[in-house]
């Protein structure tokens, strides 16, 4: 789902958006604010870089990044409830991931986890971009995080 289509759909729904974004450094949420009336849908966006910023913006445990680093799909869920429980919307997207150059043998380059939290749950993935190259791996998650937007819309479509 491209921005201009999250837009529109979030808007019939009456829905607000919120983002917690570390390896994207918020280019999901400006994908979304570039377009005109997005103040309508979207509520903040946290761009929490570092391991402190997330624990003290969003409340993401120590111990979870002690036991499973940044990238992970206990943190991108963390995350994602964070950013919902710290703003006034209704879908929370979360981006943590290595856009690279680097990684490692556990944890390569171009992995990216993913959390969607609503009021009626959460889920994470994690998604296998590949050695794409920082720049591209970045776009794609951005890409990803609006499609994931899309899905959950459709899920509260879905329900009501």
């Amino acid at each position: 789902m491209n921005a201009t289509a999250l837009l529109k759909a979030a808007k019939a729904q009456g829905v607000m958006l919120a983002t917690a974004e570390s390896c994207t450094g918020g280019m999901l949420s400006a994908a979304i604010t570039d377009i005109a009336g997005s103040s309508a849908i979207f509520d903040r966006a946290f761009v929490t870089y570092t391991n402190d910023a997330k624990i003290q913006m969003l409340g993401v445990s120590q111990a979870t990044l002690d036991a499973n680093g940044a990238v992970s799909e206990d943190v991108a869920a963390e995350m994602a409830n964070g950013a919902l429980a710290h703003s006034h919307a209704d879908i929370a997207v979360s981006i943590t991931g290595i856009a690279g150059p680097g990684g490692s043998e556990h944890k390569p380059e171009g992995r990216v986890c993913f959390g969607v939290a609503t009021a009626a749950g959460l889920m994470t993935e994690t998604v296998e971009f590949g050695a794409l190259g920082r720049n591209k791996v970045r776009a794609a998650a951005r890409d990803h995080g609006l499609n994931l937007f899309g899905k959950a819309l459709d899920s509260i479509l879905r329900k009501s």
